[in-house]
């Protein structure tokens, strides 16, 4: 059976995520992590993409990316990213073969409703792991910088995170309490849905506004199987 196509949308902030192959480390040392991120720094330059929010997991990566008119480099950042980290990896360790686990996924994001949320989602991902108690204290997501005043020039202002407060210093204050505030349980449960299914993460207007502009019906499948005993409709 073909492998249902991804849906990747010009001018439309995605979530993407890539997983270690097996679910095995594909960062073991902080030079593993930084080589990462200087490859995507270069190429989301190169590629003319806008970049939200990181966060780089032992095993695996998350980022919300934006591409200009040509939604196609969504693709192409993830291979050259998937690529030069397997070739250093396998150079340092003296081995062959595949680093990460098949294809990426990637869900386009409703802007208004859901970027923020998103953005919540990956930065508290090492605090659902149990690896520190606040996402200020872990080293290798874009959190540090959104909240704590040294803006790098290659992290893009998203137009949700601007829209919080008339200065930086408000913005980031506004985020902060944002991110380390109460999260919703049905909003987290959506977004990785949404992420694991390779769909849409946004309400039924966004499902609409995206079959008009890629002209023809999306799939959204519900949860699981249908349990037993019952007639399949």
């Amino acid at each position: 059976m073909p492998r249902k196509a991804r849906i990747l949308l010009p001018h439309t902030p995605h979530h993407l995520v890539q997983r270690g192959h097996n679910r095995d480390s594909v960062f073991a040392e902080p030079s593993d992590y930084r080589y990462y991120l200087e490859t995507l720094v270069e190429w989301k330059q190169a590629l003319r993409l806008k970049l939200y929010a990181y966060c780089l997991m032992t095993n695996h990566v998350h980022l919300i990316v934006e591409p200009g008119e040509a939604a196609f480099t969504v693709g192409k950042l993830m291979r050259r990213l998937a690529g030069r980290q397997t070739r250093l990896v396998n150079t340092l360790e003296g081995r062959t073969g595949t680093l990460w686990s098949g294809r990426y996924k990637a869900s386009p994001i409703q802007t208004d409703r859901y970027l923020l949320a998103c953005s919540r989602y990956v930065q508290l991902n090492p605090v659902r792991a149990g690896i520190v108690s606040v996402p200020g204290e872990y080293a290798w997501s874009s959190y540090r910088l959104k909240v704590g005043g040294a803006w790098p020039e290659w992290l893009d202002e998203d137009p949700c995170y601007r829209g919080l407060g008339e200065s930086s210093g408000e913005r980031a204050r506004l985020y902060r309490n944002f991110v380390e505030g109460e999260t919703d349980a049905g909003e987290q449960a959506l977004i990785r849905a949404a992420l694991n299914r390779n769909q849409l993460t946004g309400d039924n207007r966004f499902v609409e506004e995206v079959e008009q502009r890629i002209g023809c019906r999306i799939e959204l499948r519900g949860r699981g199987r249908p349990p037993k005993g019952k007639n399949k409709k």
